[in-house]
């Protein structure tokens, strides 16, 4: 089982969560995804999003949020660009921790009844005030890798897989 996951609520763009895919692959977090989608998850664009990694994501798609809760236990964390809190304030550090990073719809983000339930962990990536909020696979990237540096980056590889860790000095 993987500890560290993330969970898109009724993603609508493909390109966003092509993009999600592919980070998930390469950083070896499992994607949950909510219906109802906003496309096709064999359309092209989702494909050349997420490159040739897509097989390497692992990820499930639920009917609905209920669906998703009964089968996923563990703590949820909202970003949403009405949490009060930074992404930087919580510990992710435990290693044994299901760590569960909810997103929700681009257009909307997550409902407001979802959100009241655990408003603890509802928590924003700072901005300024010249927008909303970043980018939906901006914002994924971003908490996936705070809770990665938070957990010393688990078994990822601090070198360059392909080429060799002595690619720059040949």
């Amino acid at each position: 089982m993987k500890l560290n996951n993330i969970v898109l609520y009724e993603p609508e763009i493909p390109g966003n969560t092509g993009n999600i895919m592919r980070t998930c692959a390469g950083t070896d977090t499992k994607l949950h995804l909510i219906k109802p989608l906003g496309f096709s998850l064999d359309e092209k664009s989702i494909k050349r999003s997420g490159a040739n990694y897509i097989n390497n994501c692992d990820y499930t798609v639920y009917e609905n949020w209920e669906d998703f809760k009964s089968k996923n236990k563990g703590t949820y964390y909202y970003l949403t660009r009405y949490g009060k809190k930074p992404h930087t304030s919580f510990d992710y550090s435990d290693h044994n921790e299901n760590i569960y990073l909810i997103f929700g719809k681009e257009s909307t983000g997550i409902p407001k009844e979802i959100l009241k339930e655990d408003l603890d962990h509802c928590m924003r990536i700072p901005t300024n005030d010249k927008i909303r909020a970043l980018n939906l696979s901006n914002c994924a990237a971003i908490m996936i890798y705070e809770v990665l540096r938070q957990q010393n980056y688990n078994d990822l590889s601090l070198v360059e897989p392909f080429k060799g860790e002595n690619y720059l000095q040949e």
